[in-house]
């Protein structure tokens, strides 16, 4: 496993870890910018990061990635399942 580094500096582990890898960056970030930042700022702060992988790095993120929203796709749907079945029932 190697490391790369933010923009700012701070070290990212390259284990496919995508959560660590935003987490790290929304902490720079608003180190760096008061909470105050916006669409630019986070898409200079992948780019720098992605600029750093190799391409089967990048498989590994992309993979991941792919599996949470995946998930996430997931978990929304069944809450909308769910807020249905409980309006069906609240309407009875």
């Amino acid at each position: 496993m190697r490391t790369i580094t933010t923009s700012a500096g701070t070290p990212v582990n390259t284990d496919g870890d995508v959560l660590a890898v935003i987490e790290t960056i929304s902490r720079d970030l608003a180190r760096r910018a008061d909470l105050d930042y916006g669409f630019e700022e986070v898409e200079h702060e992948f780019q720098h990061l992605i600029n750093q992988l190799t391409p089967e790095e990048l498989r590994v993120y992309l993979k991941e990635s792919l599996f949470m929203s995946f998930n996430r796709f997931e978990n929304e749907r069944l809450m909308a399942v769910v807020r249905r079945a409980g309006e069906a029932t609240d309407g009875d």
